[in-house]
């Protein structure tokens, strides 16, 4: 079984990302530029990257629009291994593994929750 280990960083798709930065400033986040003219937010150990609505960066929410969200997880072990986890609980991943821009890991696999 994947061990979740803990949230490395969310991601909000905004309308507005100077007003959407500037209300979570308000609240005592810190903004970040990275990557050129990416924002992000941080608070204690956690991340929130903002990403402006029709100029989303790959990968995204399947569906991004204002108020949409994704979220990259942690996990205890090597990539490799959550990948023979999933795949054997019928769960492909959709893309990676890919060098990412995260909190604390610079690998990610993307899937997709079933409904």
């Amino acid at each position: 079984m994947v061990n979740i280990a803990g949230l490395d960083h969310l991601v909000l798709t905004v309308a507005d990302i100077e007003a959407t930065a500037g209300f979570y400033e308000r609240l005592g986040m810190r903004r970040e530029m990275f990557d050129g003219d990416r924002v992000a937010l941080h608070f204690g150990q956690q991340k929130i990257n903002l990403h402006q609505v029709g100029s989303e960066f790959e990968p995204h929410a399947e569906w991004p629009g204002p108020g949409s969200a994704d979220f990259c997880l942690l996990v205890a072990g090597s990539i490799e291994q959550v990948l023979r986890e999933l795949s054997s609980a019928g769960i492909p991943a959709e893309l990676g593994p890919v060098d990412r821009t995260g909190r604390a890991t610079p690998a990610s696999i993307r899937v997709r929750p079933r409904s």
